[in-house]
């Protein structure tokens, strides 16, 4: 008997083939096959997680007030010899020269616990958490829950120049992650509640909610999806409720309202943006210079904040508003209070004192430091400028402002937080278009001078690749109907295996197909079999093709996006899907194999080379040096 093989899709009227009987055989097979999953954007999965995050922002919002009470209790402990958690400025010490002892004390604390307790407490603590989200699964040890805020405050109560937010925000993810890991959640769920307690813990800090969520966007998540973005803007809206309640919805750092700012002073402005680019390049590598000579010394790790300390006990002693988290520095910059000399030399001790004893190893974080310096820098161009063009209509206090934020802008590369974080914490409207302006103009100069960031640079160096884009699954936008391989080559269930061994044979050189498609005499899908199948020498060539399946066919239709095809493919460990029609699943029209996946990929890089050629072919610049 002839060979029947088909290089098309299988002969037949359809309306005859539908009218054909189903054999029972047939229809279990048909019933067992196997089409992608259809999830939902939205599922009871996701209203667990988000009533959890909900738990998580009352949780955080408790830390935060946890943490606060407790550096104020070090605070008053180290400087002031008093048993209260009355908040209180170690800048109003008079201890003299034991200032000096007071911080190495603290440092030294903090390296026996980092030592015998866990070295995950070292560090700003955001770069810590990113670690643990891209490494480990968000999986956080749970003594970091309780040994991260303790040693913060200790670091802190004991002069450290770092602010709360960062010890909070890493103790929230910690908090986040072990609420995940008891319930023995998926990995994407613990990485949703470790943002959500991160974001809730900035957010109780600083009344920031919608700064807080895009922090979590920017920096934690690495994606913007429903699953993920509705329980972290949750726990975002629980705890700085509970701040409202707690502490009043007043702005942390309030500013007096100010005109709208012109044309010559928006232009300034970015401008300014650019500077503070500049500038938040060059502290980065600052701080990383550091800690590579840190790294040289002949000493073990434990010892090194003590060295960074004693820095801080000497600037300290000269200037004693560099010691402590420093909120009313900032505060006194975007209000006016501290200008001139006074201000300049404030941001320079600040930089000295925190960039040390960050580099040494010790457990703080980078906020509230960084809008100190890049405040008082952008406050004191902003004067000068003011001063020498008055017709530009500059006002120091905004300047400063711009420059809070785009240090960190530049920093981060956190651009909306950065934006939306300043307009919050200081409800100044006047400020917002400067805002948008300066810390756009910093990202833009940082991210073309610095590959890695003062959060990644760490993270990076240990072979940890971070993601720097977010974009739309391009899989996700194309259909299966447009990249599967046709004509598809099906094969006869009832055909021998010897028949298909001599086929394959003979038109070897022809093709190169991997799987076949099994089709019964009226042209309907049975299965699927690989060559390897095919030409396994422990078959028996007498057996017939039908006998040889194991296993129900996994087939997708034309309609659907190559993720789905994708993933159905690895959930399956196939790799090939058998392409059929939905409104008659019996008809293969085609095969979608790993290759066609790539295939579209290419032509994504194709195009955007493209875009890339034209706009190149048409920039002025281009053409005016030919």
């Amino acid at each position: 008997m002839p060979h029947t093989k088909s290089d098309t899709s299988p002969s037949g009227d359809a309306s005859a083939r539908a009218a054909l009987p189903v054999s029972p055989l047939l229809q279990s097979t048909l019933d067992a096959a196997q089409l992608p999953l259809q999830v939902a954007v939205i599922n009871r999965r996701t209203l667990l997680i988000s009533a959890l995050a909900v738990a998580l922002g009352l949780a955080s919002a408790a830390v935060a007030q946890i943490l606060a009470a407790l550096i104020a209790f070090f605070t008053n402990l180290s400087f002031f010899g008093q048993f209260s958690t009355h908040p209180r400025s170690p800048a109003e010490n008079h201890l003299g020269l034991l200032v000096l002892v007071v911080p190495v004390l603290g440092a030294l604390v903090v390296g026996i616990m980092a030592r015998y307790g866990s070295r995950a407490i070292r560090g700003h603590g955001i770069p810590e958490a990113m670690e643990q989200v891209l490494t480990n699964q968000s999986r956080i040890p749970p003594r970091v829950t309780i040994l991260k805020p303790l040693s913060a405050a200790i670091a802190i109560g004991t002069g450290g120049p770092f602010g709360a937010e960062g010890p909070i925000i890493a103790t929230g993810g910690a908090l986040g992650s072990v609420v995940g890991q008891i319930l023995h959640s998926t990995a994407a769920e613990r990485k949703t509640l470790l943002a959500a307690g991160a974001a809730a813990g900035m957010a109780a800090t600083f009344g920031s909610p919608v700064s807080a969520v895009l922090l979590a966007v920017e920096l934690l998540l690495f994606e913007l999806r429903p699953q993920s973005i509705i329980p972290v803007a949750l726990a975002c809206v629980t705890a700085t409720a509970v701040r409202y309640t707690l502490s009043g919805s007043a702005p942390v750092f309030p500013m007096p309202e100010l005109p709208e700012p012109g044309g010559g002073a928006i232009c300034f402005y970015v401008a300014l943006g650019l500077i503070i680019g500049l500038a938040s390049v060059a502290i980065t590598r600052l701080v990383y210079a550091i800690e590579d000579r840190f790294e040289e010394l002949p000493i073990h790790w434990m010892y090194w904040p003590a060295l960074g300390a004693l820095v801080v006990g000497v600037v300290g002693y000269f200037a004693p508003h560099t010691l402590g988290v420093g909120y009313d520095n900032i505060e006194q910059i975007v209000s006016g209070r501290l200008a001139g000399t006074a201000l300049l030399f404030l941001c320079v001790m600040k930089l000295i004192s925190w960039s040390i004893y960050l580099g040494s190893g010790t457990s703080g974080g980078t906020l509230a430091p960084l809008f100190t310096i890049g405040g008082g820098l952008g406050a004191v161009l902003g004067s000068a400028v003011a001063a020498a063009f008055p017709e530009l209509g500059v006002d120091p206090r905004i300047a400063g402002l711009v420059g809070m934020a785009a240090i960190f802008a530049g920093a981060s590369r956190a651009l909306l937080t950065s934006v939306v974080f300043a307009f919050e914490t200081t409800r100044s409207m006047a400020g917002l278009l400067p805002l948008l302006g300066g810390c756009t103009a910093s990202y833009l100069l940082s991210s073309y001078m610095m590959r890695t960031t003062i959060m990644t640079e760490k993270i990076e160096r240990r072979g940890v690749r971070v993601p720097a884009e977010y974009s739309a699954d391009f899989l996700e936008q194309v259909r299966v109907q447009e990249v599967l391989s046709q004509p598809v080559v099906t094969l006869p269930a009832d055909e021998t295996l010897g028949q298909a061994r001599a086929w394959l044979h003979q038109r070897n050189q022809e093709t190169h197909h991997q799987g076949f498609p099994i089709v019964d005499a009226a042209g309907s899908l049975v299965g699927v079999l690989t060559r390897r199948d095919l030409l396994d020498p422990d078959h028996d060539e007498t057996q017939p093709l039908r006998s040889l399946i194991g296993r129900a066919p996994v087939v997708a239709h034309p309609e659907h996006s190559l993720r789905q095809a994708a993933d159905h493919m690895v959930r399956n460990r196939v790799g090939r899907l058998a392409i059929v029609e939905s409104a008659e699943p019996t008809k293969v029209i085609g095969v979608l194999t790993r290759s066609d996946l790539l295939s579209a990929h290419r032509r994504r890089l194709e195009e955007s080379h493209r875009r890339k050629r034209t706009l190149r072919i048409r920039h002025p610049l281009s053409a005016s040096r030919k």
